[in-house]
């Protein structure tokens, strides 16, 4: 079958590989930039062979009931080859390449498409070629299995910061990608003095003036002209933290405030500071100062 006629996954699409697995995904992600992650558990099964318009990465996970992953063989643009599929084992089948596998038992997977635009974006500064090499399910990448199982957690278990964990999380794979994955390797570049001070003034103000929004770090990024990856590095390197330590810091720092004056509820301060809810607010204020924003709100009130 030629290229042009094979089936195509787009993980744009809700539920993009239905058609192609016996059972439909158990998590499916929706809404995150430049990435898409689903979850899958499939009886004994084989896929067609098929294209992405993704890079796509994929890893097993344990079998809780028999504690292995099941094995299988893979084709991957035109060669053959058996997996064992080890725990933290990761395939990588770049956007465009002819690819189907096989699995001899019930398993449980996991799948991870990322845009290549993506790649180009945060690699055209160091990367002259950007090209993913193909690489069968025989060799751990730990890291990678890492960030697959946070950005899982963070798709079961939506938590406060989860846009910008998930933007970190994306930069930090795509570098990860280039310098260990790409037909090229980097190129250093100095960024040294990448922020000026004035820069770093206008982010600041900035976060501080739309704290109830939903910031994000690509956002960020384009306010100081850095791709994401560079905007983090230098972010971190002036202020010591991260844009989302940063951001989560303000946010409780401004709540503080408005507690002081008592003017709003705390669910309303909630909403204002950027935070999903009151419950959110109550364990990050924790967290900072030993008390619920209550309990701090009574002790202004009785002095």
């Amino acid at each position: 079958m030629s290229a042009q006629s094979l089936p195509v996954i787009d993980y744009h699409q809700v539920s993009a590989a239905n058609s192609l697995l016996p059972q439909p995904s158990l998590y499916s992600s929706s809404g995150w930039e430049d990435l898409h992650l689903e979850v899958f558990q499939q009886p004994e099964f084989e896929i067609a062979e098929h294209q992405h318009t993704m890079h796509v990465l994929a890893c097993g996970l344990l079998d809780s009931q028999t504690e292995q992953i099941a094995s299988g063989e893979r084709w991957l643009d035109g060669k053959r080859s058996y997996e064992r599929r080890k725990v933290g084992d990761i395939a990588i089948i770049p956007a465009g390449v002819a690819h189907r596998c096989n699995w001899n038992a019930t398993t449980q997977f996991m799948v991870l498409a990322i845009e290549p635009d993506l790649l180009h974006q945060i690699g055209q500064e160091f990367v002259s070629r950007i090209e993913l090499l193909p690489q069968f399910m025989n060799e751990t990448d730990l890291f990678i299995q890492s960030i697959v199982s946070t950005l899982k957690a963070e798709l079961e278990f939506r938590q406060l910061g989860s846009h910008l964990l998930i933007d970190s999380l994306k930069t930090t794979l795509a570098i990860h990608l280039l310098r260990n994955y790409c037909t090229t390797k980097p190129k250093l570049v100095n960024n040294s003095d990448g922020l000026s001070h004035s820069t770093i003034k206008q982010v600041r103000d900035y976060i501080h003036a739309h704290l109830q929004q939903n910031l994000k770090l690509v956002e960020l990024s384009q306010l100081a002209q850095l791709s994401p990856y560079h905007f983090l590095r230098q972010f971190k390197r002036h202020i010591g933290i991260t844009p989302h330590q940063y951001i989560l810091q303000c946010r409780i720092e401004a709540a503080k405030q408005l507690l002081e004056r008592n003017e709003l509820s705390i669910s309303e301060i909630a909403v204002r500071t950027g935070f999903s809810d009151q419950s959110h607010l109550t364990r990050y204020f924790k967290q900072k100062f030993g008390i619920t924003p209550r309990q701090a709100r009574s002790q202004n009130e009785s002095q």
